[in-house]
């Protein structure tokens, strides 16, 4: 079961863990163990309270995006007619259902959303905008930014 409160007293031995998973999220238990010099038993002990104190929520399979053939990425800045708590949520429903948006925040300033999508390219990116980002509930415009370089992204 999550624990909602995080528990701040982690040590050096965490962080350590955290650190080296939030990178090699693939890393054994024997070998994790080894990089903090540790024993396993304990490094395990240590990992299964990390995961239960909330510190660690999963792990998944970062995706190479010119295999896939979805390296344009841009950032769309979305303003809503309607800011209600009702047209949020029902915004925030929606946008999931568009599998080219990668990333989506709720922002505090001249816009509602800023969304990161990543498509194949231009024209397809135009094609999503045009036929999904425009049409989800309450969108009154967007502006995009086309993202040139990738200079710092932890997901890759």
């Amino acid at each position: 079961m999550l624990n909602t409160q995080i528990d701040n007293t982690i040590d050096r031995f965490d962080r350590l863990i955290l650190d080296i998973l939030s990178r090699e999220g693939r890393l054994s238990i024997t070998d994790l163990a080894k990089r903090i010099n540790l024993s396993k038993s304990p490094t395990q002990v240590r990992f299964k309270r990390l995961c239960n104190l909330g510190y660690i929520s999963g792990f998944r399979a970062v995706l190479n995006p010119q295999i896939l053939k979805r390296e344009h990425v841009s950032f769309t800045e979305v303003k809503l007619s309607n800011t209600t708590e009702k047209a949020l949520k029902s915004f925030n429903k929606e946008v999931w259902k568009i599998p080219e948006v990668e990333q989506c925040h709720l922002i505090a300033g001249s816009f509602d959303y800023l969304l990161k999508v990543r498509t194949r390219n231009i024209q397809d990116y135009r094609r999503v905008l045009g036929e999904a980002i425009s049409t989800l509930p309450f969108v009154s415009s967007s502006s995009t930014h086309i993202a040139m370089q990738s200079v710092k992204d932890l997901a890759l």
